[in-house]
Formats: C-alpha cells, sequence, structure tokens
C-alpha cells in the first residue's frame, strides 16, 4: 500500500505517520510507502523509517508530477491556518483552494489511468459553521446544520468538501471530508492560527511561562485531543462508502467546553500556581473571529463509526504531559509542574 500525507511536516500530520507506521497496516493492507510532503521537512524520526520519502515544497508545484504517481489512499491535511488567511487572503486561497484543487485533479488523472479511483481523506473544520442573518447558529452544531461560514478559512475549507463530494460523486476519487475540532493541547510554539489559545492557556503555563488568554472565560467551543483526531482520520478512511453515509462532510467527535473548564481541569491535574499563570488580555479581532465560531458540536455519523469523543478536559491535559515525558527532550515542555 502506498500513502501520502499532505501537511505530513506539521503536528497532526507527524504524528499520524508515527501512528500509521506503528500500526503497519491501513484497511487490511500492509504499508510498504508513506510520502510526507510540506514546505517543512518531516521530523527526523518519520524520515529515518525506510517506508517514508519526505519531500519538501509548496504542495501547489508538486501537484503536477502526482499525475503519473498512483497512490492506494490520501490524507490530505496540509492547509494555511485561520489567522493567516484572514490576514493574508491571496495565501489562504492558493494554500487551501487552489492546491486542493490542483491535488484532486492529480488524482483524477492516476484513477483515469488506473481504473481505481484513490481512497482520499479530506480534513475540513468545524469553522465551516457559523452565524448567518438568515439561518441562526444552533448550538451545538450537527452534521445535519447548514454551513454558514464567516471566515476566509472557513469558506475555503467549505468549498473543498463540495469539490471533494463532487469528484466523488464522478467517480474521480473515494473522497470523504473529515470536520476536525479545534486539537487541544498541540505542543511546540503558538501558530497562526485564531484557536492557537486553544493549546497556549494549557502549555505555557506548564512550562512555567505566562499565557494569554485573548477571549473571556465564558467562551465555549468544541474541543478534541490530538489522540482522538488522529484516531477519527484514520476511522474515516477505513470506512465503507455506506457506512460512512453519504458524500458530506462529517463532524469528528468533541468534548463542548468553556475556558473557564479549561482552566479548572489545569489547577486539578497541575495546581493553582499553574493555572494562575493565565491572563485575560482581550484581543478584539480574535474575540470577533471566536464569537462567529460554535459554541459546540455533536458527531451522530462518527458515533456510527465507533468514534467518541475524550472523556475530559482533565484527561486530554493528562494525555498532553503524557506525551511529553515519552517524547526525547519533551520534559522541558513540563518545567512549570512542581
Amino acid at each position: 500500500m502506498k500513502l501520502l500525507i499532505t501537511g505530513g511536516g506539521g503536528f497532526v500530520g507527524a504524528r499520524l505517520a508515527r501512528t500509521l507506521l506503528a500500526r503497519g497496516t491501513l484497511a487490511g493492507q500492509t504499508i510498504k510507502t508513506l510520502v510526507l510532503t510540506d514546505q517543512v521537512a518531516s521530523p527526523a524520526d518519520l524520515v529515518a523509517d525506510a517506508r517514508v520519502q519526505d519531500r519538501t515544497g509548496p504542495l501547489l508545484s508538486q501537484c503536477e508530477a502526482l499525475k503519473t504517481e498512483a497512490f492506494d489512499g490520501v490524507f490530505h491535511l496540509a492547509s494555511a491556518v485561520s489567522g493567516e488567511c484572514e490576514l493574508d487572503f491571496e495565501l489562504g486561497m492558493r494554500s487551501n483552494l487552489d492546491s486542493t484543487r490542483a491535488l484532486l485533479d492529480a488524482l483524477r488523472a492516476c484513477g483515469q489511468a488506473s481504473g481505481k479511483p484513490t481512497r482520499f481523506v479530506f480534513s475540513s473544520s468545524v469553522a465551516v459553521f457559523g452565524p448567518d442573518a438568515a439561518i441562526p447558529m444552533p448550538s451545538p452544531v450537527a452534521d445535519d446544520t447548514l454551513p454558514a461560514p464567516q471566515s476566509s478559512y472557513g469558506i475555503q475549507k467549505l468549498i473543498c468538501e463540495h469539490l471533494v463530494s463532487d469528484y466523488t460523486r464522478k467517480g474521480f476519487i473515494d473522497g470523504r471530508a473529515a470536520r476536525l475540532m479545534t486539537v487541544s493541547v498541540r505542543p511546540g510554539r503558538p501558530n497562526g492560527a485564531a484557536s492557537s489559545f486553544f493549546s497556549g492557556i494549557i502549555r505555557e503555563p506548564l512550562a512555567g511561562v505566562e499565557a494569554i488568554c485573548p477571549v473571556d472565560a465564558s467562551v465555549s467551543h468544541p474541543l478534541a485531543s490530538p489522540g482522538k483526531t488522529v484516531e477519527g482520520l484514520i476511522k474515516v478512511f477505513e470506512a465503507s462508502r455506506e457506512d460512512f453515509l453519504g458524500r458530506l462532510g462529517m463532524n469528528l467527535p468533541s468534548i463542548n467546553v468553556r475556558v473557564s473548564d479549561m482552566l479548572d481541569a489545569l489547577e486539578q491535574v497541575a495546581g493553582k500556581a499553574v493555572r494562575d499563570r493565565v491572563k485575560f488580555v482581550r484581543d478584539e479581532r480574535i474575540a470577533g473571529m471566536v464569537a462567529n465560531w460554535p459554541t459546540g458540536a455533536t458527531a451522530r455519523r462518527a458515533a456510527r463509526l465507533g468514534l467518541h469523543p475524550d472523556e475530559s478536559f482533565a484527561d486530554i491535559i493528562r494525555q498532553y504531559i503524557e506525551d511529553c515525558r515519552k517524547t526525547p527532550g519533551g520534559e522541558a515542555a513540563l518545567k512549570g509542574l512542581a
């Protein structure tokens, strides 16, 4: 089996790659080659695996060559993030929309040549949902909630969902779109996503660093751990066409928590001194974006696949701490713990 992960150098992409390599199989087939492509090099441990091919550079520039390279499966995770897309419209259109269409056209050419459509998982986002004067956004949003994105990023993701659906309808690919909830806790440095603080207000205090929360403590949002997110992507890939139930995007499971709940969980796991490193300094740009996001989500279709949310946000924090302790050098991320 030959697989491609776009965005393979990113946190979720790299975690997905490690999980697949550790499993050794996907959908009952042995993984012989795993191609990782990103604008940055893949982590050294992945490159060291003989099954991995690492390709660095913009996805858009690689798609022409991909027309002659057959893959059994593709996980398309590469994307410019929400804050970047709002600040740089051209970047978002190029990185999210143009690259996705070019990739789909490359897979279409491969499928027509081989007579077998490539199975394709697109990582969409909860950002496809938003409020509209004509169609108020319910709380929580569900699989059948009409998307009305209020950001360039969300609109680009929704357009790509429909492209994946239509390429599937035409038989060009076997596609399915999984709507990822906001992933927390992400390790490393903050990124350009407007949602970055949902990790930062946990990650930085655990490292002994002050964290700024740009929104009110009452803000609620659907979150999922990295482990549950990767589990969902794999399960969506392995699902039969019938079990996936249609062609439209599927919500992945989440827990719906307020910022105050997150900080309560942080204090429960790590103590009051760690919690006290979080300071509230409102950022109107970020707060304005977050105000248009869902306060919660449900995932009934995913539950039919056997996917379920994390037990609690305290459990998510414990998973992050355990991951850091297992990672070489990861203890430095926990130097704020007593």
